[in-house]
């Protein structure tokens, strides 16, 4: 017979519930959340040696932004110190670049480059998105590359001073980075397998947190209204980038991502240089 409604004797209160457990959780899951979505999150867009986290990418999405951030003070960083050792701003926006783009493996400009090659092959939705599963660097893409390389290094040598190119640096990453699971919680997969796929869909709580989270970075970085239009211009891609893989390739890929967050981060740069 069970004990467990018996109750104790009168003279030995009953031992009172276990509350603090229940009571502390609340307080640190959060963070602790929080912290795992950005180390998974860093993991996956940089080479960065990152604590070592499993889940699903879709997930930890609002915490986009804050790899952004990282990137992007990566290339503050190097920006600044060839300023400093006499470089010319030509060649230390090109450093700059090339810095974001090794600490992130190319990631986005690889997929910019593909979704290039796939939109400049002739054929159906089938026929892109074989072109996007090919490794292979076309002329289109060689070109998008040229292209998207040239227009952020000299949109960085334009602005000049190094306080100016860290906050644009540091802004233009963190946006870029802030709209994508917007793409993520609102198109549809353009295939069941490849990278999006695994990485999962993203929510609408997450691309609201993300949107918030890389506003409030660029608002830190740069003058609030120049933070807005960037937030705004780096929307306005993200809307047209998105629109153009709906119809060529029925819905969003990882290379359709990385081609957002390009076109996103080129845009954020000119504003800010038209606003400056």
């Amino acid at each position: 017979m069970s004990d467990a409604n018996q109750s104790p004797p009168p003279d030995e209160p009953a031992a009172p519930e276990s509350e603090a457990p229940s009571q502390a959780m609340p307080k640190s899951l959060p963070w602790l959340g929080w912290l795992r979505d950005f180390w998974l999150v860093l993991g996956f867009f940089t080479r960065l040696p990152v604590v070592s986290v499993t889940g699903h990418l879709g997930e930890a999405a609002r915490a986009f932004p804050l790899a952004g951030l990282v990137v992007g003070l990566i290339g503050a960083f190097v920006y600044f110190v060839a300023m400093e050792i006499g470089l010319s701003g030509l060649l230390a926006a090109l450093l700059a670049v090339a810095a974001t783009g090794i600490v992130t493996g190319a990631l986005h400009e690889d997929g910019w480059a593909d979704v290039c090659d796939a939109l400049g092959a002739r054929g159906g939705v089938e026929k892109r998105l074989e072109i996007l599963r090919d490794s292979r660097l076309g002329s289109f893409g060689g070109l998008a590359l040229i292209f998207a390389t040239s227009i952020k290094v000299a949109a960085i040598a334009n602005l000049g001073a190094p306080e100016l190119v860290a906050g644009a640096l540091v802004a233009a990453h963190t946006l870029a980075r802030g709209v994508l699971p917007l793409v993520m919680a609102r198109m549809t997969l353009a295939r069941s397998n490849g990278l999006a796929a695994d990485a999962g869909r993203s929510t609408q709580s997450a691309a609201n947190w993300s949107l918030i989270i890389a506003l409030l970075i660029a608002v830190l970085v740069v003058a609030p209204i120049a933070a807005l239009v960037a937030l705004l211009a780096a929307l306005a891609a993200t809307w047209a980038v998105a629109k153009l893989a709906q119809k060529k390739f029925g819905g969003y890929t990882g290379d359709v991502l990385g081609a957002v967050e390009q076109v996103a981060e080129m845009a954020i740069l000119i504003n800010l240089v038209t606003l400056t």
